[in-house]
């Protein structure tokens, strides 16, 4: 079992410290990373490591990231990807590298500092009882940015109700980049099998998770709007979000929890005693 992130250990294994990982994915955030890490290594968890993910920013922020990362030896790992850019092909490889430095707990957030990092812990608490703990805007408690307008507060509900009512999801914040997963769910949904390139991946995770019969609990959390730089989604983005849904069920809709070949994963607890 996941001991209070405070500690950072496992309970029933005092021997070994906790080893949680969180993946940035970061395209021209050279303003906000900084203050992000600065955040982030200011909560009280000794065994916290980052893997910056950068497609190629032309604002400086890969590089910026290998300062951090010499200032920190140890805790910032960089991943400098060419070639094909996309959110979902930046959380795949993170999510990977993740799992063979052997994290126990991965956490996935943006770099804009619209995830509060110290919100980080109440994921890694939620992980106690839960396979993935889910950010949400969307249940009691949860909230964004009143700078909102009324035209993007309705866009993002509205892309939440289409994904799940189309998938028939129950988690009530479905496109939610702001996620905490144990290794052994991670390891379930199976990083090789997801196929989306972009911002769909986050409504790909939530319905494989929940195909596979994962446990998910959604915290309550405010969603910032970002102070710096500029929003990277696009209506090219917004169609390709839509249509990606479709290619999600035809993907996925067969998946099943334990009948059929697919296992519910094994727990933390049943893991290292």
């Amino acid at each position: 079992m996941l001991a209070h992130p405070e500690s950072g250990r496992i309970k029933g294994n005092e021997s070994r410290p906790l080893n949680v990982i969180i993946v940035i994915p970061t395209y021209n955030e050279v303003r906000n990373l900084a203050p992000l890490v600065t955040r982030l290594f200011s909560l009280p968890m000794p065994n916290l490591r980052l893997i910056i993910v950068d497609d190629e920013s032309p604002d400086g922020t890969g590089r910026l990231a290998d300062d951090l990362a010499a200032g920190h030896p140890g805790r910032v790992d960089v991943l400098h990807r060419r070639g094909r850019r996309g959110l979902g092909l930046a959380y795949r490889d993170g999510f990977r590298w993740a799992l063979d430095l052997g994290a126990d707990a991965v956490i996935q957030m943006d770099a804009d500092l619209s995830h509060a990092p110290a919100d980080v812990p109440r994921l890694l608490a939620a992980l106690e009882d839960c396979d993935v703990a889910v950010g949400s805007r969307y249940v009691p408690g949860g909230s964004t940015d009143d700078q909102w307008g009324a035209g993007r507060q309705a866009l993002s509900w509205s892309a939440n109700v289409y994904a799940r009512t189309l998938l028939r999801l129950k988690t009530r914040d479905a496109t939610a980049g702001f996620k905490g997963w144990r290794r052994t769910a991670l390891e379930a949904v199976g990083i090789d099998r997801i196929i989306s390139d972009g911002y769909v991946i986050e409504v790909e995770l939530a319905y494989i998770s929940e195909r596979l019969g994962l446990r998910i609990r959604e915290v309550p959390i405010y969603f910032a709007d970002r102070r710096e730089g500029l929003s990277k989604m696009s209506a090219r983005n917004k169609i390709e979000g839509a249509l990606g849904i479709f290619r999600i069920w035809l993907k996925h809709h067969k998946i099943r929890a334990v009948e059929g070949g697919e296992e519910v994963p094994q727990s933390l607890t049943d893991r290292t005693r």
